[in-house]
């Protein structure tokens, strides 16, 4: 038993959470300076964003490498493998970089210092491996997500309350997985915008609820971790990513139902209640409170004309807009947080983050 307990730390706490640093220090870190591009005179930011978000797949891959003590050889080496697979992955590349890399360095870790050329046969190996892995496997993981986009499309065909409650559950869920929402919404084309083919109010109504979810999720963690990770932990999570708490929802998945039962209560209040609509970028339909990008998508939505937003804007649409993206999310994590912590189902240390 306990040599289990030694690989699944190895395995599922200690490289997931140096992937989702490696995630936040590269797509991340970049989709925040592509919103600060925005602002006028600074759209250089917009550039240096993209960049950094070309390279998510090589930094998570060596983050996971880095966090498993490989060799210098086989750290650099899994950048290549990151790449691949997170290209090949599709919106489940984030997970096949998990998997595959865990893989491609524990073999070239075989390896690794024991010939006299090195150089060369630990990369060759690592390389190899990780790229066969990642030509016959990642595109199959990927297809397990596409599973997860299927269903979100026959979600948003359904009744707005219907969709409001399924498509902000499950993409704020996938929002906090090593699986990425934003290119599942931007998959399916999840705005109503006019420059999006086959258009339609039901995609905008999945939009503007996965917009609810991804932010239910991320600031509803930021509200209930605040004991154990203070204001770094705010914001990290507040506008980086949730993902930082998979190590720990692995360990207490308790910790996850607060932030749930909030995206499940401010999905259909955002589409029924507030009659908010995503007609921005679809891709920004599953970044919540990454960048602000959520809620900046909605209201470019609104003010874009080439969009020809079919509704006049009222002062409930930009009440609910704060109400969705930013002070729900906190109040309800935190009371439904507050009752899992008097049943003692959730306590101190549960979701402290790793430095």
């Amino acid at each position: 038993m306990e040599p289990l307990k030694k690989y699944f730390k190895r395995y599922f706490i200690d490289a997931m959470s140096s992937m989702a640093a490696g995630l936040f220090a590269s797509l991340l870190i970049g989709t925040i300076f592509k919103a600060l591009g925005m602002i006028p005179y600074l759209s250089i930011l917009a550039d240096i964003g993209g960049f950094a978000q070309a390279m998510a797949g090589p930094a998570m891959a060596a983050a996971i490498a880095y966090s498993l003590g490989s060799h210098p050889l086989v750290i650099f080496s899994c950048a290549a493998v990151g790449y691949a697979a997170n290209q090949l992955g599709g919106a489940g590349g984030p997970l096949a970089v998990f998997f595959i890399v865990i893989i491609a360095a524990e073999i070239g870790m075989l390896v690794s210092k024991k010939t006299k050329v090195d150089i060369i046969v630990t990369p060759f190996i690592t390389i190899l491996v990780g790229g066969l892995l990642s030509i016959f496997c990642a595109s199959y993981i990927g297809a397990l997500v596409g599973f997860i986009s299927t269903f979100i499309g026959w979600a948003a065909t359904q009744a707005p309350l219907v969709t409001g409650i399924i498509v902000s559950v499950v993409i704020g869920i996938c929002l906090t997985l090593p699986i990425s929402s934003a290119a599942i919404c931007a998959g399916l084309v999840l705005t109503g915008s006019a420059v999006a083919q086959g258009s339609s109010e039901g995609l905008a109504i999945a939009g503007a609820a996965a917009v609810a979810g991804c932010c239910a999720q991320m600031l509803g963690f930021a509200a209930i971790s605040f004991r154990d990770n203070k204001w770094g932990g705010v914001l990290s999570q507040g506008i980086g990513t949730s993902m930082l708490q998979m190590p720990n929802i692995i360990r207490h998945p308790q910790i996850w139902i607060a932030p749930t039962l909030t995206s499940a209560i401010t999905g259909p209040l955002a589409v029924c209640v507030f009659d908010l609509r995503m007609y921005g970028a679809a891709i920004n339909s599953g970044m919540g409170t990454c960048g602000l990008l959520g809620p900046i998508g909605i209201i470019l939505g609104w003010l874009d004309p080439a969009n020809a937003y079919p509704y006049d804007v009222t002062l409930l649409n930009w009440v609910g807009l704060a109400l969705i993206c930013f002070v729900l999310p906190v109040v309800l994590s935190v009371i439904f947080n507050e009752i899992l912590r008097r049943t003692g189902l959730v306590k101190d240390g549960y979701m402290k983050l790793d430095n």
